[in-house]
């Protein structure tokens, strides 16, 4: 029988082979030790998603339940869900997003001029965690001096060694969300003509009819979820990305002879090597899945990393392919609980590719100095040297 235990080493390392033994052999699977039950199959993951009555989100997203009771929109049902979400949501506007490209791409440019004349730079440390960072930062409004201290925070929040949360990860939460607060403190004394300020004077619609504004404790915990959600879901995308093109080198060349094909091929990066490979739940009532009947006041993920390398789903799943027809996926969540910035992210990860492609057509990877961090659900590179083989002049 297949083990299933998203922290160990080995597994965390590559998990694709043991999401296919458990798709084939136990779609609906329990992990006793660890206390979980795990979806494996797609249209078990979306019909998971889907089910907002027997899953809820509000003992935690984690394996660990360890997020049950935060001030976060992902573990949130409705009705508090649905009014929180409506706020939120006006910060991803077509519109707005669409106002962001300019400066997406002046801090893509920036950051890839700083390394072109090297013939080797850190695609992490020196572009992916510092792009999506200023990005998310530009958008909520972090000032500059505070931007690196959000990063390093948001790594220690995500490392895990073990199920569960350490006691660096918990301090690093409560050193994050203090120096929200006191940003948004700041605010507050001198409101300007930006989102926080939005934010701070948006209506909050309750049960009984009445209206209030959020409470500092809540902006900082929307402004927690931004921060991290907004800046780790695309530190880690772009550089699963760029492992995908060193190893489909032909798809490389062909998208740097041809950007346009740069939105698809986002979605098979999304699709092929997800930064977010599970989201938990709980359930509320007995839920039967397959043949599987699910106890009440269980704990079950959903793992979307295995969703997405379905054969019944998407055919040699392994392969990268920028030209797969990819109608949905579940990479960004599903349903009530799709991410809110996933506009953003593929925006930000388009302009990434487009710029970096530009100046640098033909590149390997240095394999010795690849690093992985064991996080949560969140699964990416901590360190990638990319090795550049020959060079184009930026047009």
């Amino acid at each position: 029988m297949v083990d299933y235990d998203p922290f160990d080493w080995e597994t965390a390392h590559n998990p694709y082979p043991v999401y296919r033994r458990l798709r084939d052999e136990a779609p609906v699977y329990h992990n006793e030790r660890l206390g979980f039950w795990a979806l494996s199959r797609y249209d078990d993951v979306v019909a998971g998603h889907l089910n907002i009555d027997g899953f809820s989100s509000a003992h935690g997203v984690t394996i660990e339940g360890i997020d049950s009771g935060a001030p976060f929109l992902i573990v949130k049902d409705p009705p508090e869900h649905t009014a929180h979400r409506r706020i939120i949501a006006r910060l991803f506007t077509p519109r707005r997003i669409a106002l962001m490209e300019p400066f997406i791409r002046r801090t893509a440019a920036g950051l890839l001029d700083q390394v072109s004349g090297a013939d080797r730079f850190d695609v992490v440390e020196d572009f992916s965690f510092r792009l999506p960072l200023d990005v998310i930062s530009e958008l909520v409004g972090i000032p500059e001096s505070d931007r690196m201290g959000i990063h390093q925070l948001s790594e220690r929040i995500a490392v895990r060694d073990a199920a569960t949360m350490s006691d660096d990860a918990i301090l690093a939460t409560l050193e994050m969300a203090g120096l929200l607060t006191d940003i948004i403190r700041a605010r507050r004394a001198h409101p300007g003509d930006d989102v926080l300020t939005m934010l701070m004077d948006t209506p909050v619609d309750e049960e009984d009819g009445s209206q209030r504004v959020l409470t500092d404790d809540e902006l900082a915990g929307r402004l927690l979820e931004l921060a991290f959600a907004g800046h780790e879901t695309v530190a880690k995308l772009i550089p699963n990305g760029v492992v995908a093109l060193a190893w489909f080198p032909d798809a490389r060349r062909e998208l740097a002879a041809d950007p346009a094909l740069l939105p698809n091929a986002v979605e098979e990066m999304l699709r092929w090597d997800p930064p977010s490979h599970y989201q938990g739940r709980w359930t509320t009532r007995d839920v039967r899945v397959r043949d599987t009947v699910i106890p009440a006041d269980q704990r079950v993920i959903l793992v979307t990393g295995a969703a997405v390398h379905d054969e019944r789903q998407y055919p040699e799943p392994e392969t990268f392919d920028i030209h797969r027809e990819i109608d949905r996926h579940v990479s960004f969540g599903f349903g009530r609980h799709l991410c809110l910035g996933a506009s953003l992210a593929r925006l930000e990860t388009r302009v990434a590719f487009e710029e970096l492609l530009r100046r640098f057509p033909d590149f390997g990877i240095d394999e010795t100095g690849v690093e992985r961090k064991v996080s949560v659900n969140v699964r990416g590179l901590s360190r990638l040297p990319l090795v550049i083989e020959s060079r184009t002049a930026a047009a």
